[in-house]
């Protein structure tokens, strides 16, 4: 197993795989081997070279912090080589976005410069930019200053009739004959496995969205150690189940495919991210999808720690929360279950899982490390969990939990037994203020049908499964559509609990 010290960077794994691997498709859309719907190893090599000499001639260098929207592709990859060959900061930002969302990752990531698909899926993101910073429609081609995002300069796209702030994508790579290969080679040469490489914007179901720092080193140390893990050999076909602008997307499919000289094949949809965290319930389909993978398997993991740390290789059914017991701890990561004071628990106790260790993110954009940090190290995850012996079981989010009358409420667990009830498609379960008890339990839940709920039958059946004080006291039925989603298809946490209190308010 690689070691950290062995650790290299992006530009030679780029440098590695066009020699080992040539003409070998390293990614494709699926259905689609025509001009652009796949790219070659020996093509990722020659077209992101133009575009980080195109970026070179910008007057991007290391360091610089290049935001880019492109949907699972071909170009996803080709620009992320771009940036980080150059010594940049990749900073992919979610093509499930909002107009407010973004304009506050731009702001909050300082990126002079963004590179922008035109249409994915049906949504334009040249007019969803316009829509966000409506002084961009007056500013001159190449000179963008607005106070909204104030480091921002340039912009670049793809497609016909751009607007005059954006130039084209096709311009950058032009701008890159100005550049020799040579030059490019020695700016790759100062890439230091320590050097930043990407930051991966959280999704903010409790909190507004952080950035997470990541360098090279650690970024190929996970990638060498996920691609033995999910067993992905040369030659395979690997499709791609979730967004790349994702931790799982690309930590689990993108960065180890390619160092294994395997072909990633991107569906023209993901599955969301709500689908696969801890705690959702699985559908067939669900199942189906991620049973494609080389390896399935369940973990616990996220931004901070580039994917899984500790997984299982029990495979849930459909109906079944992914909350299966983690009997496997990763290769790099030093892992404890704390209280409150950061002082290990007991065997059989609760606490917040822990972790340092190589992967781990070195920190977040613009926020102090202690904030996150314990005093030895340890990133707190926030995860509650309950060791048994050598397996952990997860119980919830610390940021979910419920304080109903001294006790602790687990939201994960009362979703999982009413999402098991008759005539239930989901359910979210919140804490409200209460003035007796501290917290109310309260619960949105969405029918199977257009039928309308019997609450009063859902608390009894619940009452034969929990603890009273965990069975929910308030109720509202909503729609699927009433859902209120963040841009990474994650529920947020905060809009369910207003429009309990709201709905609630109104009786």
């Amino acid at each position: 197993m690689l070691k950290p010290e062995d650790a290299k960077t992006l530009p030679e794994l780029i440098r590695s795989t066009a020699a080992a691997f040539g003409d070998n498709v390293a990614i494709r859309l699926a259905g689609d081997e025509g001009a652009g719907g796949s790219v070659s190893f020996r093509e990722i090599d020659a077209r992101s070279s133009q575009i980080a000499r195109g970026l070179l001639a910008q007057g991007i260098g290391k360091g610089a912090r290049v935001g880019f929207i492109f949907g699972n592709a071909p170009e996803f990859l080709v620009i992320f080589a771009a940036v980080a060959r150059i010594g940049a900061v990749a900073i992919p930002i979610s093509t499930m976005i909002r107009a407010n969302e973004l304009v506050r990752v731009l702001r909050q990531s300082d990126v002079s410069g963004l590179i922008v698909q035109r249409e994915y899926l049906g949504h334009d993101y040249v007019q969803r930019l316009l829509d966000a910073l409506p002084g961009l429609a007056q500013a001159a081609r190449g000179h963008i200053a607005l106070p909204e995002v104030p480091y921002l300069r340039w912009i670049v796209s793809t497609g016909p009739d751009l607007p005059a702030p954006l130039d084209d994508i096709a311009g950058l790579a032009e701008a890159g004959a100005s550049i020799g290969e040579d030059l490019l080679a020695a700016v790759e040469a100062e890439v230091h496995p320590t050097d930043q490489i990407v930051e991966i914007y959280t999704s903010g179901s409790m909190a507004l969205p952080k950035g997470v720092r990541h360098n090279h080193g650690a970024v190929m140390f996970r990638c060498h150690y996920l691609r033995s893990m999910l067993n992905i050999e040369r030659g395979a076909q690997v499709t791609a189940q979730l967004p790349f602008f994702w931790v799982g997307g690309l930590m689990m499919y993108l960065l180890p495919s390619w160092e294994a000289g395997a072909t990633v094949v991107c569906p023209q949809r993901t599955l969301n991210n709500s689908r696969v965290a801890m705690g959702s319930v699985l559908t067939d389909d669900d199942v189906k999808a991620l049973a494609r993978q080389p390896k399935p398997w369940w973990g616990l993991g996220m931004s901070e720690t580039l994917g899984p740390y500790s997984y299982a290789d029990d495979f849930r059914a459909p109906g079944y929360p992914l909350c299966a017991p983690m009997d496997h701890f990763a290769d790099g990561y030093e892992i404890r279950l704390a209280d409150a004071e950061d002082r290990p628990v007991a065997d059989g106790e609760v606490g917040e899982m822990q972790i340092r260790g190589y992967p781990v993110s070195p920190g977040l954009h613009k926020m102090e490390r202690a904030a996150y940090f314990t005093a030895d190290g340890y990133y707190r995850t926030g995860d509650l969990c309950l060791r048994e012996g050598s397996r952990v079981h997860f119980v919830g989010r610390s940021g979910d939990m419920i304080n109903a009358a001294g006790s602790n409420v687990s939201p994960a667990e009362v979703e999982m037994e009413l999402q098991a009830l008759d005539g239930v498609q989901a359910a979210y379960v919140v804490g409200l203020p209460d003035k007796e008890r501290g917290q109310l339990v309260a619960a949105a839940v969405v029918a199977e049908d257009v039928r309308d709920l019997d609450f009063q039958w859902l608390e009894g059946e619940l009452r034969k499964k929990l603890s009273p004080y965990k069975v929910p006291r308030g109720w509202v039925q909503i729609t699927r559509d009433e859902v209120p989603l963040l841009h990474s298809n994650k529920v947020s946490r905060r809009q369910i609990e207003q429009l309990l209190a709201e709905r609630l308010a109104r009786g």
